[in-house]
């Protein structure tokens, strides 16, 4: 198993998926404690 290139790929990925959804996670929590600021009020160019 350890031998075949697809199980490496599958584990890379797996793991970067990990990875990603513990970032995007503690940025969630920060924004929620935090409150999130309120966007800029743009300008209508009509």
């Amino acid at each position: 198993m350890w031998r075949d290139e697809g199980a490496w790929i599958a584990l890379g990925v797996s793991a970067l998926f990990v990875v990603v959804a513990w970032v995007m996670h503690r940025v969630f929590v920060r924004i929620l404690k935090n409150g999130a600021t309120e966007p800029a009020q743009k300008e209508n160019h009509e």
